[in-house]
């Protein structure tokens, strides 16, 4: 079956960097967008980045120009590296994968993913 295994969560201060791997198995990753999200205590879940099987890759605002979204497809493995955190970015990251758009918003909809991650933590602090 399709599991999703995120990584690399932790602790930063402000301005600092890390990198998350979402490891996939259970299907064709190359076929596949991706998609990461994450949610803070008391906030919906929100998109952060998703990217398409071809890897055009795009970016919710708040994180355009500081952070990456990246795929090996080689590897079956989706990355996130983040620059410049900000104590704004605390909250659970999680990978989501699906190859079928269902409903409207695109990439950006999280209804439009089928398969989720656990989630993985990630604190700033200032």
């Amino acid at each position: 079956q399709v599991q999703l295994v995120e990584s690399g969560g932790g602790s930063a201060q402000a301005g600092g960097s890390l990198r998350l791997s979402c490891a996939a198995s259970g299907y064709t990753f190359s076929s596949y967008y991706m998609g990461w999200f994450r949610q803070a205590p008391g906030k919906e879940r929100e998109v952060v980045a998703a990217i398409y099987s071809h890897s055009r890759a795009i970016y919710t605002d708040s994180v355009q120009g500081r952070f990456t979204i990246s795929r090996d497809n080689s590897k079956n493995t989706l990355y996130l590296q983040m620059n410049s955190l900000k104590p704004e970015d605390t909250a659970m990251y999680y990978c989501a994968a699906d190859h079928l758009l269902v409903v409207s918003g695109g990439l950006f909809n999280p209804r439009n993913y089928k398969y989720w991650g656990q989630g993985t933590q990630v604190t700033v602090s200032s």
